[in-house]
């Protein structure tokens, strides 16, 4: 079973339960770094093979080691980056300038990329569903039924990377009672994967905790309890669990 280092999301209290709870309930180990919090001595004390950064602050790495991070995935190890304020550019996020801009499968904004949805954003596949839906990450998942998102970074496809989900924005404009006119308004990358030298890389742009999560928490037909050592307890849909256990183990390899 590889090694995980699973490092931002608050603290396992609070947003980084959700996805502490999924890998817990999926069997998958892992080591954990609250978002104020240094995570360079696990860097130090030897390679992960996946490392999960989701809202955590890139001024917390010291000079280094994310060059470091950057030679460990050339070498084999998964990079997984979740959306949210402090990933990507966010609100004052400066992985655009560190040396993961290389490793990652997208292009990051050189300004504020935050979209926070207050309309419909539905996730839907980037190709036709029998096409797309054969990747491991999204195989198995009632596609047509898509769950939404309340927000996401903004980024670009590098050339060679493979755009597997968009965000679909809407404007929606109540007419007589009962009726809605439905407007697409913008589409935007949201799951992307790539590689970087032996290395596989994969980029979700939005978060998989609340707020930006919206819908897709509880997108299933059942529903999954779990809780991460040291963790609060969650309670969410079996797919969306499923979807970010496929998720964790494409990117681990």
């Amino acid at each position: 079973m590889g090694k995980i280092l699973y490092a931002g999301d608050t603290s396992l209290m609070t947003a980084a339960s959700y996805l502490a709870g999924i890998l817990t309930h999926a069997g998958l180990s892992f080591d954990y770094v609250p978002s104020d919090q240094p995570a360079g001595r696990f860097l130090a004390a030897g390679p992960h093979d996946l490392y999960i950064l989701s809202d955590y602050p890139v001024n917390l790495w010291r000079p280094g080691e994310l060059a470091l991070l950057r030679q460990r995935i050339a070498d084999g190890a998964g990079l997984l980056m979740i959306g949210g304020w402090e990933s990507f550019h966010g609100a004052a996020g400066q992985y655009v300038d560190s040396p993961l801009a290389e490793v990652l499968p997208v292009q990051m904004a050189r300004g504020d990329d935050r979209v926070n949805c207050p309309q419909p954003c539905l996730v839907e596949v980037a190709a036709p569903v029998e096409t797309s839906a054969a990747h491991p990450i999204l195989a198995g998942l009632p596609w047509d039924r898509p769950p939404g998102v309340g927000g996401f970074n903004r980024v670009s496809t590098k050339a060679g990377a493979t755009p597997l989900l968009l965000a679909r924005q809407f404007a929606v404009k109540s007419g007589a009672p009962g009726q809605y006119d439905f407007t697409l308004i913008a589409s935007a990358a949201l799951l992307v994967v790539g590689g970087f030298g032996r290395g596989r890389t994969a980029a979700f742009t939005s978060d998989v905790a609340p707020h930006w999560v919206g819908g897709l928490v509880d997108w299933g037909d059942g529903r999954i309890a779990a809780r991460a050592p040291g963790g609060e307890a969650i309670e969410v849909g079996n797919w969306y669990a499923t979807f970010f256990e496929q998720l964790v183990r494409w990117t681990l390899g």
